[in-house]
């Protein structure tokens, strides 16, 4: 049963045909007895997750759904959402999301303990318990890149240690500890923090504006920490199976994005050139793979 009284904690959701895992969300969320209100915003769905959600909740008065009509992306989505909630401190969760239990009394009790903690993430698993490669994560930049996209760890991992951009082959840490960034997936925010650092970049739609977030956050001396005992269950890429090309766009969209605004003043014109023909490239060659395979399931269904 939950406390009546101001909300200790706000879980924003942005929904985009979120199914079944939407109302699964929502209830993991509700699996507390902390005080907390969810705000949901939906960006146009045409499934009927936003159906079986009011079928189980629409009559909670904790839950307050938004309905945008549009899909307007995480960022844009995510700040209305902002705007509307009313707690200290703000959870931002994927619909595909699960929060495994006592995880946000954890993340409340360390944030209360840790002033400076701006931003606060926890471990992101598989629904098969595998830790997800994003879980623990360094900032990327053009050498991460280009070791990621060759794949060179596979084949020099020795030489490549340093430009990982995933650490989950790493042992867990045994307690908190501060790192640079945490997964998209699940970020709790602290509201004074947003006031220093500000809202999200609406100038990434889908992917990165998490990453950007991070980066203003530790230059206005924020500390962003993961607290390893705290575990959320994802189910990755549930909400955007649909359109796996269009996802990539917007993810390779905002990879240039990132690199222009924090990254090119570091290297010389024709260094960024590149950076940006790659980052390009390598979309194409991720699009036309989709492209090709999607062409060849249709051929095996006729």
């Amino acid at each position: 049963m939950l406390n009546i009284c101001t909300p200790q904690l706000s879980i924003l959701i942005v929904n985009y045909n979120g199914g079944e895992l939407l109302t699964a969300c929502v209830a993991s969320a509700f699996n507390t007895e902390l005080a907390l209100e969810i705000v949901l915003g939906d960006n146009g769905s045409s499934d009927d997750s936003l159906l079986l959600l009011r079928r189980s909740y629409g009559d909670n008065p904790h839950l307050t759904i938004i309905e945008n009509g549009a899909n307007l992306g995480f960022a844009a989505a995510h700040n209305r959402l902002i705007a509307r909630a009313t707690a200290p401190l703000l959870l931002l969760l994927n619909p595909d999301c699960l929060i495994a239990p006592c995880t946000l009394e954890q993340l409340l009790n360390f944030a209360n303990a840790t002033p400076d903690a701006g931003m606060i993430g926890g471990i992101v698993r598989d629904p098969d318990g595998r830790e997800q490669v994003a879980s623990r994560r360094v900032i990327p930049d053009p050498w991460i890149g280009l070791v990621q996209v060759l794949q060179l760890e596979r084949w020099l991992p020795e030489t490549t240690r340093p430009f990982r951009l995933n650490l989950t082959a790493q042992p867990l840490p045994p307690q908190p500890q501060r790192v640079a960034a945490i997964s998209g997936a699940a970020m709790l925010v602290r509201r004074t923090a947003l006031d220093t650092i500000g809202l999200l970049d609406e100038g990434y739609f889908l992917h990165c504006e998490d990453l950007d977030w991070f980066v203003r956050c530790s230059r206005a001396n924020w500390g962003i920490y993961l607290v390893p005992s705290a575990t959320f269950i994802h189910h990755k890429g549930h909400c955007s199976k649909a359109r796996p090309v269009r996802v990539e766009w917007h993810k390779h969209r905002g990879m240039a994005r990132f690199f222009r605004k924090f990254q090119q003043n570091e290297h010389s014109l024709p260094f960024n050139l590149l950076v940006l023909f790659g980052i390009w490239s390598h979309f194409i060659l991720i699009a036309s793979h989709s492209s090709l395979h999607q062409l060849w399931q249709r051929i095996r269904q006729r």
